[in-house]
């Protein structure tokens, strides 16, 4: 009987994956310049990352590309709202599509936050992002 023994993990720059993660999780909560530089960082060294952390590079911009589109709909829909309410005083559509646009936007803010907290744990864990295609988590 022999025993397999499993292949060994090649080792793997995790230093930039997790700079970018912090640059993003710090960027949501004050100024989005540092997520623009992590995307760039995730940009720049995709094509020389090894395949684990290619996933993880992969996953960050989606998740930035992402969460720019689903916050400009939700913040549109809430201006479209807005301007509704202002001009047909409390109007009956104006008032949920604020609350629609604008709480939809805030949603995407904690879809974000979770994303980057579900990466940071795959990093530690030195594995590979098993989804960064995906639309949830």
């Amino acid at each position: 009987m022999t025993e397999t023994v499993p292949a060994a993990k090649t080792h793997e720059d995790r230093i930039l994956p997790a700079v970018v993660y912090g640059l993003y999780v710090f960027g949501a909560m004050s100024m989005l310049i540092t997520v623009i530089i992590g995307l760039v960082i995730a940009y720049a060294n995709r094509a020389t990352a090894g395949p684990r952390m290619d996933t993880h590079y992969r996953f960050l911009i989606q998740t930035f590309w992402k969460t720019i589109w689903w916050f400009l709909i939700g913040l549109v829909v809430g201006l479209v709202g807005l301007v509704l309410t202002a001009t047909l005083i409390l109007s009956p559509i104006g008032i949920p599509l604020m609350v629609i646009g604008w709480g939809g936007a805030g949603l995407v803010g904690v879809w974000f936050y979770v994303r980057c907290a579900a990466g940071i744990i795959y990093l530690v864990q030195d594995e590979p992002y098993p989804r960064p295609d995906a639309w949830l988590i």
